[in-house]
This record gives C-alpha cells, sequence and structure tokens, in this order.
C-alpha cells in the first residue's frame, strides 16, 4: 500500500469514475486502474464496486476511505513542511477552469507571488467537479471559477466561494458569417450552427455549457479548440468579453439575453485546513495590486470593488 494508491482511490471515489481521477490527477486511465488494483490486492478487499447510483464502496472501502484521505492530506502537508525546512518556498496549489486558467489567473499569482515573498504559485486547469475533489483532499489550495461552497456532500472539507471577477458573456462571429449584421437573434436560431469553445464549453456546470444548452446546439455541432483565443479565430465561438485581445474579423452577435453577466469565484478551504500560502493569497485579494492586476488582465471590473478602497490610520 502506497500514498499513490490511497489518492487514486479517494480520487476515484470522489469523481466516480477512472477516467474522472486520471483527468484530475493528469495520468493514464490504465495508471488510475493499475494503483487500484495493487491497492486492492494489498488490502485484500475490493473496496468498491459499480452500482445503480455509481459507485458504491463495500464494508470495508467505507471504512477506509475516511483514513485513506486523511492519510493523503498529512502527505500534503508533509511534502510542504519538509520544503520550507529545506529553505524553499511555500507551494500555492491553484486550480481554475480553462477560460479564468487563460486569462485573469496567470496576472493574479504573478503579482501575488511577486508581492509575497517565499511563496510559489502553481496553476492548473480543472473541470468544477475535479476542484471539488481536489480541494476536499488538499490535493490543491484555491480553485478560480464557478461557485463551489453549495450542496457539498456531507462530510467533505468545508468550502467557502468569495466573488473575484465580474465577466460579461457574450456570442461572436466571424464578421462573413450569415448571422453577422442581423439586428435581433433569438438563441435558438444559433442551434443550426456550429460553436467553437474553448475547454469550458463542454465542462458540466460551466456557464458556456449552459448557453449551449439554452440555444439547443447539439453535441455534434460543437468543435472544442485548445484555448479561447484560438475559438475566437472561427466561425461562430463562445467569447468571455475580453476586449483588448479580441481579434480583428470578429464581431459580436445581438442575441437577445446577451451580454449576460456573471460572476467568477475564488473557492478554499475554511478554517484550519486553509493552508497559510491560500490565507495569504486571501488577504491579498483585498489590496490595489490585486485589483490592478486582474483589470489588466482582461479591462473587466471585479466584483463588489466598484469602488476604491479607503486606508483610514487612526493616531494616538
Amino acid at each position: 500500500m502506497t500514498l499513490n494508491q490511497l489518492k487514486v482511490f479517494v480520487m476515484v471515489v470522489r469523481l466516480g469514475s477512472f477516467r474522472a481521477a486520471a483527468d484530475a490527477l493528469g495520468v493514464s486511465e490504465p495508471a488510475v486502474s493499475q494503483a487500484v488494483t495493487a491497492l486492492r490486492q494489498s488490502l485484500g478487499d475490493p473496496l468498491f464496486g459499480r452500482g445503480q447510483a455509481g459507485i458504491e464502496l463495500t464494508p470495508a472501502g467505507q471504512r477506509v476511505i475516511g483514513i485513506a484521505s486523511q492519510m493523503v492530506g498529512l502527505a500534503v502537508q508533509a511534502e510542504d513542511a519538509v520544503r520550507q525546512a529545506q529553505g524553499g518556498a511555500a507551494l500555492l496549489r491553484v486550480s481554475a477552469t480553462a477560460t479564468p486558467a487563460e486569462t485573469i489567473a496567470p496576472a493574479l499569482l504573478q503579482a501575488f507571488t511577486r508581492r509575497v515573498e517565499s511563496v510559489e504559485a502553481n496553476l492548473g486547469v480543472a473541470t468544477p467537479e475535479e476542484m471539488r475533489a481536489l480541494l476536499a483532499e488538499r490535493l490543491t489550495d484555491v480553485a478560480i471559477g464557478p461557485r463551489l461552497d453549495q450542496r457539498l456532500p456531507p462530510g467533505t472539507t468545508r468550502l467557502v466561494s468569495e466573488p473575484l471577477l465580474r465577466y460579461r458573456l457574450v456570442i461572436v462571429a466571424g464578421r462573413h458569417h450569415p448571422l453577422a449584421g442581423t439586428e435581433r437573434i433569438a438563441p435558438r436560431a444559433l442551434a443550426g450552427y456550429d460553436w467553437f469553445v474553448d475547454a469550458e464549453g463542454v465542462s458540466v456546470g460551466s456557464e458556456t455549457a449552459a448557453l449551449l444548452q439554452r440555444c439547443g446546439v447539439d453535441a455534434e455541432r460543437i468543435r472544442v479548440s485548445a484555448s479561447q483565443r484560438a475559438a475566437w479565430a472561427a466561425a461562430v465561438a463562445v467569447e468571455h468579453v475580453l476586449a483588448r485581445d479580441r481579434p480583428s474579423g470578429v464581431v459580436v452577435l445581438p442575441v437577445e439575453g446577451f451580454p449576460a453577466e456573471h460572476l467568477w469565484y475564488i473557492t478554499m478551504a475554511t478554517g484550519e485546513t486553509r493552508s497559510p500560502a491560500a490565507a495569504r493569497l486571501g488577504r491579498f485579494l483585498a489590496s490595489p495590486d490585486a485589483t490592478q492586476a486582474m483589470i489588466r488582465a482582461d479591462g473587466s471590473i471585479p466584483a463588489s470593488r466598484f469602488k476604491p478602497p479607503v486606508h483610514i490610520t487612526i493616531w494616538s
């Protein structure tokens, strides 16, 4: 039995499949299968099986999952302790959905590590479901994307989501597209066209995925590009408003109900389960440097930060 096997086990249980666990951990599906098989052989129990509602733990698996989760969390803490004892920087593990990972997160983390000494940030892309599981097992410290602190399973790590950035969702197309120049477009009129989106467009729970469903777009019509900017260059794209980066030849379609305003949130664990590096990032978010980093990144306005901060000094 190894820590890696336990990590794989808890992620399979949290996410419900070998494939989902492999995606979240950044490994191959066969590697996940091998780790689970080895753990089962080591403990002499299948631990879980497939039931009507998904994965069902055996009696032994129900006892092991809590212990395994604690061991994975303690292993992360041990790695951080050794890293800092050897003089290394504290590691801040950040996960984000595709669009904020491409746009605001790099600038925000760069400003944070420049301002705060002895902290190194590591950014990865994940789906909302993956981020919940990674936060629960302390495999990530911070998540940027949709709100994650609602409808959490009993017994999991408590999370808190705070508004980070307000953005507008618009629909764009090439200037020669048949709908370009139309004065008013009903969402359902877009169902018959191909859509080009980044990875967030097919992520369950994302605003882009909800938009495609609202428009009645068939899955066969959706093409996934490597990035948001790559999607913009296609015939029809879904764009989170990033005015400074919009390429020439792309126009905003006047679709009913758009632009649609949404929020990106930042989610962390609460209490003692929040890492010191995450707590420092939380404090940094209230600073003008954080606000300016996000404004420079996409030209939009941070949620709940529409007025300049007021600093009051009391002299005694």
